[in-house]
């Protein structure tokens, strides 16, 4: 897999928003669960991310770089500390319905969230009850 840009959007309904971008991506769900979708889409590469936030529909929750391994996020991580980015690292976490690697980019200019992260494993659920215990997208508290 290459990097591929990672969208993800805040939807008042998660069966009615999974409907939609079947139709408009032409491919379902890579990964479907209670409150949660995504679209591994091949062109445009794009992982489409929905998460169910009723009253906040159409909104961005977050962005992405999906890179292919763990040392990609490392090599991405030194790259922005060097051009002064600083960031917030996660490190082995789950988030999304996975076991991720990842870090959040700090200081964007508008207060957007963008993570660098691979996935590592399938995960059982969205992100950690505790929130002390991963820095996990916006919408899982």
């Amino acid at each position: 897999m290459s990097s591929r840009l990672q969208l993800a959007l805040n939807v008042n309904d998660i069966d009615q928003a999974v409907a939609f971008y079947s139709k408009l991506f032409g491919t379902e769900p890579a990964k479907l669960r209670e409150g949660y979708a995504n679209f591994a889409i091949a062109e445009p590469p794009l992982k489409l991310v929905l998460l169910e936030n009723p009253g906040r529909g159409g909104s961005l929750n977050h962005l992405g770089v999906e890179v292919p391994d763990t040392d990609t996020v490392a090599a991405e991580q030194a790259r922005l500390a060097q051009a002064g980015l600083a960031a917030a690292e996660a490190g082995e976490t789950t988030c999304c319905y996975a076991k991720q690697d990842k870090f959040w980019v700090q200081g964007t200019p508008n207060g957007e969230r963008w993570e660098i992260y691979a996935v590592l494993a399938d995960a059982e659920v969205l992100c950690p009850a505790d929130p002390a215990e991963s820095l996990c997208c916006a919408g899982c508290w």
